[in-house]
């Protein structure tokens, strides 16, 4: 009898052993997989700027960027989703067209301006602000309830001043150089920046892209086919371009392609950008949900920093580390305070339902009675 428990108990064991030894590997697939997509997006801000650096068009960039990703995105849209797409109204149509104008037009046109007139690390830095632009817009919308008397809310709250303050350190002060720089490519990228414009323009872009995001939600819920959702933005998002195109980039010179560095900045773009990072950040959101995701955002200033100093010989003053660091501290005291929120909302959720199965069982057990008098 001893050895039967002995031989159970050594099988439990290695279960348990084998369990571990399969979640520490998936653990770290997941954090070198989120490592990779800061690594893409933040090549993406070095890129683009070396596009920019050579005289690619602002508006031609883009374009291209998302006619390439249609085509990517869009056969696997038609093919995976068949069942999930839901019929198409004229007021889909619609609400379609005002999330690419929001999230693929007004967003990529500020990025690429925000970009031009000040730095990729800037850009990266300011991008951090996002979660909590997106919690100010959706607070101001009821789409999102804040509880400022639980911790959660007070947190949320917290977290959205710090971003802000952060923000507004990085733009009103430079402070002294910690880097400055490797090559002589710094004169000339210091010729196109002007930081007042360049603060405006990033900050819209950041807007956008909470806007975008707020936006998105309702519409999954009537349209969840979400690859098809983004292959009709991206649509309508190109159509928006090529209609600013037709007043702006006249000159058929500005569209043709006439060396290696920008076939290779146009396909990063397009490939990279918005196509692996699509696929991959999707396989990192099912794996890790998207607040650990979203806790991956600094690594890509990080790298950037250290990318634009190395590839582009950009400065890196001490008055952007403490505006980065401060939007960092924000962006995670936001992150925390949702997921505290929803764990508020799941107790909320199963005490309510206890309650009701409570009253339901009393009210059984008193229903003979009262059918029983007479």
């Amino acid at each position: 009898m001893q050895h039967k428990q002995r031989q159970h108990t050594k099988h439990k064991q290695k279960r348990r052993d084998m369990a571990q030894e399969s979640i520490v590997p998936e653990r770290a697939k997941l954090v070198i997989s989120l490592i990779i997509l800061q690594l893409c997006f933040a090549g993406f801000h070095i890129v683009s700027r070396v596009a920019l650096n050579i005289g690619v068009s602002k508006i031609v960039y883009p374009i291209y960027r998302n006619i390439i990703a249609l085509l990517l995105v869009g056969p696997f849209a038609y093919f995976m989703e068949k069942k999930e797409r839901t019929p198409l109204t004229f007021s889909l149509l619609a609400e379609f067209f005002l999330l690419a104008l929001v999230g693929i037009t007004a967003n990529q046109v500020y990025y690429i301006l925000g970009l031009y007139y000040a730095s990729p690390t800037f850009v990266s830095a300011m991008q951090n602000t996002v979660p909590a632009l997106t919690f100010i817009m959706a607070t101001a919308l009821r789409i999102e309830q804040v509880n400022v008397m639980r911790m959660d809310g007070l947190v949320k709250v917290l977290g959205t001043l710090v971003s802000i303050g952060g923000a507004t350190v990085i733009t009103l002060y430079n402070g002294p150089p910690i880097l400055n720089g490797t090559n002589s490519s710094t004169e000339s990228s210091s010729k196109m920046q002007s930081w007042a414009w360049g603060c405006i323009f990033t900050f819209c872009h950041c807007l956008s892209w909470a806007g975008w995001m707020v936006l998105q939600a309702p519409i999954v819920k009537k349209y969840p086919a979400k690859l098809s959702l983004t292959s009709f933005t991206l649509f309508f998002g190109l159509i928006q371009f090529l209609c600013i195109a037709a007043f702006t980039e006249r000159d058929p010179t500005h569209w043709q392609i006439v060396s290696g560095e920008e076939i290779f900045t146009i396909l990063y773009a397009g490939i990279i950008s918005s196509g692996l990072v699509i696929v991959l950040q999707t396989w990192c959101i099912q794996k890790g949900g998207p607040v650990f995701v979203s806790s991956f955002q600094p690594v890509q200033t990080v790298l950037v920093a250290g990318m634009a100093s190395i590839v582009l010989g950009d400065r890196l003053y001490s008055g952007g580390v403490i505006g980065a660091t401060l939007i960092m501290i924000g962006l995670y005291l936001v992150l925390w305070g949702k997921t505290a929120g929803a764990r508020y909302q799941r107790q909320d959720k199963e005490e309510t339902l206890t309650k009701h199965l409570l009253e339901g069982n009393t009210s059984s057990q008193e229903c003979p009675t009262t059918v029983d008098i007479p």
